[in-house]
């Protein structure tokens, strides 16, 4: 799930970054103008095991990959609990989702995303935009808090969120980047991981209520990883067709 991850940083420790020659970079547009960024692309075991000596615990790829980078693989969805609620109200969240985009004729995986809440991205693999990705993230995520106003909010606004998930479709841009599948989260003294996740666990979790079964530390989620195989394989090899859209703009169950 790491190859083609677009990813990296110019400074180290105020320093320019010394890499080795081997080490693939991509150059990105800065919106604002100016030199180009170049990012770190971690193709291979090696550039992986590179950028780990230098300690980046945390792995943040964009939506797409180099060189299509206007062109992204996924759809993302980042369930964000507010005070008063935690992890299993994101996974009742989560379940909303999936059935939303169920409607329209997406499959849906699930993540939890190794802090506070859980992640819901969307295969798509086909020639569309961000500029037609990003207005069906956000009509999902309006249609589900339509639909449930008591425990969903859509909007940033802090005032709006507790006791709510906010279902943060914002991400959807190519300027912005997920914490990658299977990275560690420099959040706490043992970190957890960010690791996919069965809809049929969640559930189980859920009905248990047991949070603490939806975090994993490193040797938990090796371990986990060896019994369970990369729950996130069929996400890179799934192809789906957008929905079209309603004289209302509303998504349109797909046709296939």
């Amino acid at each position: 799930m790491l190859q083609h991850a677009v990813h990296g940083r110019r400074q180290l420790a105020g320093q320019r970054l010394l890499k080795p020659v081997w080490i693939e970079t991509f150059a990105v547009a800065r919106r604002a103008g100016g030199p180009e960024i170049h990012y770190v692309i971690l193709n291979d075991l090696p550039s992986l095991i590179w950028s780990a000596n230098l300690a980046n615990l945390e792995i943040h790829p964009f939506l797409a990959r180099a060189p299509d980078i206007e062109r992204p693989d996924f759809i993302v969805f980042d369930l964000d609990p507010g005070e008063g609620a935690n992890i299993l109200a994101c996974g009742d969240v989560a379940f909303l989702l999936k059935n939303s985009l169920a409607r329209v004729g997406l499959d849906s995986f699930a993540k939890v995303s190794g802090s506070k809440g859980i992640q819901v991205y969307v295969p798509v693999r086909t020639s569309a935009t961000y500029a037609e990705t990003r207005p069906l993230a956000r009509s999902i995520a309006e249609s589900v808090e339509r639909e449930h106003p008591d425990i969903v909010v859509s909007k940033m606004t802090k005032a709006a969120r507790p006791h709510k998930v906010l279902i943060d479709w914002s991400q959807n841009w190519d300027f912005k980047t997920t914490i990658a599948v299977y990275s560690l989260r420099a959040k706490r003294d043992t970190p957890y991981v960010s690791m996919p996740i069965d809809w049929n666990e969640l559930r189980r979790a859920m009905g248990k209520c047991t949070p603490a079964s939806l975090y994993f530390e490193p040797e938990a989620a090796l371990r986990r990883l060896d019994k369970t195989g990369d729950l996130f394989a069929p996400l890179v090899r799934t192809r789906q067709k957008l929905p079209g859209r309603t004289a209302a703009g509303a998504p349109r169950a797909n046709s296939q």
